[in-house]
Formats: C-alpha cells, structure tokens, sequence
C-alpha cells in the first residue's frame, strides 16, 4: 500500500516539476504536457526497457497518464502561488528523485538482479526523466553537472540495503532510503557541496 502511493506521489511530483519547468520556459500547452510527461514517466519508461518489462507500464497502467494530465492543470492553475515559493521546483524535484530510486531499487530486486544493479536502475529510474527534460528545455542536466544529484540517489540505495540488512522493517527501510536522499540532495543545495571537476 505504501509502495503503491509513493508511486503516486512521485509521478506528482515530477511532473510539478516538468510543468513549471516548461513554464518558465515559456512554453505552449502542448509543450507544457511533453515535459511534464517526460520528467514523470521517462525514467520509469527507461527503466522498464531495460529490464524487458515491455509494454512499459504507462502504456498497461493509463492512471499514470491521467495523474499526470490532473497534476499538469492543478499546477499550470495555482503557478503563480508555486512561483512564490522559489524552492517549489528544486523541492519537486528532490521528493521525485528519493520515491523514483526507491521504485527502480524495487522493481531490480522483483527479477532477481545484484544489489549494485539495483542501485543503478533506480538511479536510472530517478534521474534520466529530468535528463530528457532538460535536453529538451535546451539545458545541460543537471545529473551531468558537479551538483550532488545521482550521488544522493547512490547514497540512498546503500541505505536501502544496508537498513535492509538491518532488519528494519519495509516502511522503514523505504522511508530511510527516501529521506536520506531527500536531505542529502537538499543539504548539497543548501550548502553548495559538488563533486570535484577535472579541470584540462
């Protein structure tokens, strides 16, 4: 039950993100929805290719689609009340990349794939939504700059495992993995940590 309505919560929260992204961008409607959509469901699309899980699961699931097609028209309505809050996008974004690991963790461990691997697709699975949103809003992705973004979602993915080990229960060890890379991410921002950059 829980999984399932971080599921929602995430799907929300990236696609929050898409829309006042593409707003700021000055996009058309249907601009609007390509980002919003992309930032949602890219990642998870990605994910589900990766692993054979075809159709994708928007494609089986459409309640996918019409969270997002609902979050796009509540956000564009009360975009100037989100605009006042000017951590709004970062903090979308944030919630979107600490559920997303948790769902990519969980779909990998489903199929029986190593731990590291698990890691890596809810990296994947977190991140590569915001990837196509930014090369499609003309912008370097943030995952590809020296902020801490895919490093929070690693780090998280450890924690997952190691509260795992632990023998914590599953909502504890999904929250855990969920507010460690929320506050990671956050604190990173907050005070301005970055991986090093090789300099020619």
């Amino acid at each position: 039950m829980l999984f399932s309505v971080l599921d929602i919560i995430g799907t929300i929260a990236f696609a929050i993100s898409g829309t006042l992204t593409a707003i700021e961008k000055r996009f058309d409607i249907f601009g609007i929805a390509i980002i919003a959509a992309v930032t949602a469901i890219g990642g998870g699309t990605l994910r589900d290719m990766l692993i054979g899980n075809t159709p994708v699961m928007w494609l089986q699931h459409l309640e996918y689609l019409y969270i997002v097609i609902a979050t796009i028209i509540v956000t564009i309505f009360f975009r100037k009340s989100l605009n006042k809050l000017r951590k709004s996008l970062l903090l979308f974004d944030t919630i979107g990349i600490g559920i997303f690991t948790l769902i990519g963790i969980q779909k990998g461990l489903l199929i029986g794939l190593h731990p590291i691997v698990c890691v890596l697709l809810g990296t994947v699975t977190a991140c590569f939504g915001g990837v196509i949103r930014d090369t499609l809003c003309n912008d370097v992705p943030i995952i590809f700059k020296k902020e801490i973004y895919a490093t929070a979602c690693i780090i998280g993915g450890g924690i997952f495992f190691l509260t795992q080990y632990w023998g914590l229960t599953q909502n504890s060890v999904y929250l855990a993995t969920i507010i460690s890379i929320i506050t990671i991410r956050l604190f990173a921002v907050r005070l301005h940590w970055s991986l090093p950059v090789v300099k020619l």
